[in-house]
């Protein structure tokens, strides 16, 4: 991508937001903000979504199938399983009178699947021989947030992906279920996360009695409190922690990036779903569900890989991998090899920003390259000769190096 060419406007200075997240994702023309808690993703940030969300994708591929269910659902079916009085719930209603007399209990704008699928699955799934299953889809939820705020880290309108799994038993349930946490861990390793993400038992809120599963990272923006007992190896949200915990420990704060619900028979007795055994017996369907944040996982992200000067973005999520830095100074020769670098890196399968503005001071690229935290900073100058000046962007230190060499190196040759 050219600079030139590109829809980037970035802010060195102005307001600061809440949060690190909202404050360099705004100023690097990452998201802009609609309203309180509502983001549009421009360029740069859909790349960074779309890389987060397609590791989700290549690891859940091992678990589920992937579809697409729609944002809004008859209320009807949410009265079948007694969830219309969610406080987060949006709802909708036709603008004309013939659409509210058709459906006078408006929509429902979903903020989960539960009730979409479960029908699906009772009128597709019905005997012993489809069980057990799972679906997903990566969509964008609609939550009526009384107040949202920290960026992407609490919205109204945010990212999720969502699996439902579908089991004739408990046990077969309970042991997808524990494969399902060691297929997240993976996620958040590739994501950059795994080191200070835990696994943390929590409240199962409005889906279930038992217990459910956070995926906390440790964060200092995060909202929730964590408790680590050492002894058993055990986490606990502050909302479910023992008692004797909150007096001996501290806790940390975290960010929730995922979670796993044990939905037992709590939906598919509500849709009659049951399914005929070898006996013809009909038995109970068991169901989980399964989350992950992906807006939020961009947000947290931002806020454990920075520093003074911007983000610094792990390789596998960066909206691109090298950030081309062109300081011709009126000379027409430099401008040329920039060019023809551009090609290169492009031509050795790297991708890369190409900072091409004629006009702009070589201070201002240089602040916008550590503003928008690509791994690698290529520069081309009078200085560099027939070679180019390679540096990491979470390193201080640069190099004069050949291109053969940079590419090896931006490889990991």
């Amino acid at each position: 991508m050219r600079y030139q060419e590109a829809f980037i406007k970035t802010s060195k200075g102005g307001k600061e937001f809440d949060s690190v997240n909202a404050t360099l994702l705004q100023k690097g023309s990452f998201i802009h903000q609609t309203m309180a808690g509502v983001y549009t993703f421009l360029p740069l940030g859909w790349r960074v979504l779309t890389k987060i969300e397609n590791i989700v994708r290549e690891e859940m591929n091992a678990i589920g199938s992937e579809l697409l269910m729609p944002t809004l659902s008859p209320r009807k079916l949410w009265e079948t399983t007694n969830r219309t009085g969610i406080d987060v719930l949006l709802q909708a209603v036709g603008a004309n009178d013939a659409s509210l007399k058709k459906n006078p209990g408006g929509y429902i704008v979903n903020p989960t699947h539960e009730e979409v699928i479960t029908p699906i699955a009772r009128q597709t799934k019905p005997s012993y021989r489809d069980l057990p299953f799972a679906v997903y889809q990566i969509q964008t939820k609609f939550r009526n947030e009384e107040r949202p705020k920290s960026g992407l880290l609490r919205g109204r309108e945010f990212r999720m992906k969502d699996l439902y799994s579908f089991h004739a038993s408990k046990e077969d349930l309970d042991s997808y279920y524990e494969k399902s946490k060691s297929v997240y861990q993976a996620i958040f390793e590739h994501i950059g996360l795994g080191n200070d993400t835990v696994i943390a038992l929590a409240s199962g809120g409005d889906f279930t009695k038992d217990f459910s599963h956070e995926f906390q990272t440790k964060c200092e923006a995060g909202e929730d409190l964590i408790y680590h007992d050492e002894a058993q190896g055990v986490y606990y949200n502050k909302e479910v922690a023992p008692a004797e915990l909150q007096k001996k420990i501290e806790p940390f704060a975290a960010c929730e990036v995922g979670n796993i619900f044990p939905l037992g028979t709590k939906f598919t007795e509500a849709f009659d779903y049951t399914y005929t055994d070898e006996s013809g017996q009909k038995q109970p369907v068991f169901m989980a569900c399964y989350g992950i944040g992906t807006s939020r996982v961009m947000g947290v992200i931002v806020e454990k890989f920075h520093d003074d000067r911007g983000i610094t973005w792990p390789d596998a999520v960066a909206p691109f991998t090298v950030h081309l830095v062109s300081l011709p100074k009126g000379n027409p020769a430099i401008s040329k090899q920039a060019e023809e670098i551009y090609q290169a890196l492009m031509g050795a399968g790297i991708d890369v920003l190409f900072d091409d503005r004629p006009d702009a001071a070589p201070g201002e690229k240089f602040a916008d390259a550590d503003l928008l935290g690509c791994p690698w900073r290529v520069v081309v100058s009078e200085k560099t000769g027939e070679n180019i000046e390679l540096k990491r962007r979470s390193e201080k230190e640069f190099e004069i190096i050949t291109l053969d060499k940079a590419v090896n190196r931006i490889h990991g040759a």
